[in-house]
């Protein structure tokens, strides 16, 4: 089976956008979302696909989706094939909301750096790498339609009219909510939520939680298990995220800076990715993943989207 590096259909579509990871067809009050296998990191789509990415990214979210849907209502009305989502089209916010219970990843970087405020949010001195935050804090980010997301404050998308403050008040709302629930679900399979990322947008001035939640594209995990120990000894913690990717591009001297080159993405490498998404899978689902193992792949998926 190949990996789904992009799709083409012609299914009537208004509209057509491709991000990073996504193909997604706009219809009247609908829209299809493809889960492709394209994998990106430092928001740069890398050359080659990771096989049964899409439809682990698109089972994952689905049960996340269906678990918070008393907490704020979502845009997802039905799966009908392993890497498809159809729902409600929304018109996006155009931040995205990150929340952050520990310091790792582009937080530690830039506290690491010596800075002690994050999109308006100061941070206490003598944190260590991976070190809870007294309590969860956001940080969000511009939603770039290309190149870079970057670091904003509560403030400044309120005074640009981002987003209106009684809006941003309620999706602020959502997102420590939502991740208190992530982090309940995420505690009972063995495991700590470290950080996320959530998506708002509107459909009849009503707020929806769009896009994916709570998979490893988008969330950050440790093993609860040897945490503690880990941290007393100031070894890295064991965590399911794309971090791993993330490293072996920055071991390799690639940050998605001007001048640099994606390492070259071997047979080995590929197979190496497509095993830990599984493992991802596995250990977030609690459940065996199941490999659509389909040979006329692309057929389906086009088939399975009837709006």
């Amino acid at each position: 089976m190949n990996a789904i590096k992009e799709t083409n259909f012609e299914l009537g579509q208004k509209k057509f956008y491709r991000g990073k990871v996504r193909d997604v067809y706009y219809f009247d009050n609908q829209m299809a979302v493809v889960a492709t296998d394209r994998i990106s990191a430092f928001d740069v789509v890398l050359p080659k696909a990771i096989t049964y990415k899409g439809q682990i990214l698109n089972q994952i979210a689905a049960k996340f989706l269906q678990a918070t849907q008393n907490i704020v209502p979502n845009w997802l009305q039905n799966i009908p094939h392993p890497n498809v989502s159809v729902g409600v089209k929304c018109e996006p916010f155009a931040v995205e909301m990150v929340i952050r219970g520990y310091l790792a990843g582009h937080s530690w970087r830039e506290y690491k750096s010596g800075k002690r405020t994050l999109c308006g949010v100061n941070l206490p001195n003598g944190l260590r790498e991976n070190d809870p935050f007294p309590n969860p804090i956001i940080t969000p980010s511009t939603k770039a339609a290309e190149g870079h997301d970057e670091d904003i404050s509560k403030e400044e998308i309120i005074a640009k009219g981002i987003v209106s403050a009684q809006d941003y008040a309620q999706i602020e709302d959502y997102t420590f909510k939502i991740f208190a629930k992530g982090t309940e679900m995420a505690k009972e399979r063995g495991l700590i939520l470290v950080d996320t990322k959530y998506e708002f947008g509107k459909f009849d001035g009503k707020i929806y939680l769009i896009d994916e939640i709570h998979t490893p594209d988008s969330s950050r995990y440790f093993y609860a298990e040897g945490y503690e120990k880990r941290q007393k000894e100031g070894q890295a913690q064991k965590q399911l995220s794309k971090e791993f990717v993330r490293q072996w591009l920055i071991e390799n001297g690639f940050q998605g800076k001007e001048g640099q080159k994606v390492p070259e993405m071997t047979p080995e490498i590929v197979d190496s990715i497509s095993e830990r998404y599984i493992e991802l899978y596995e250990n977030i689902m609690g459940e065996k993943f199941v490999k659509n193992t389909s040979n006329n792949l692309l057929a389906d998926i086009e088939k399975s989207i009837k709006l």
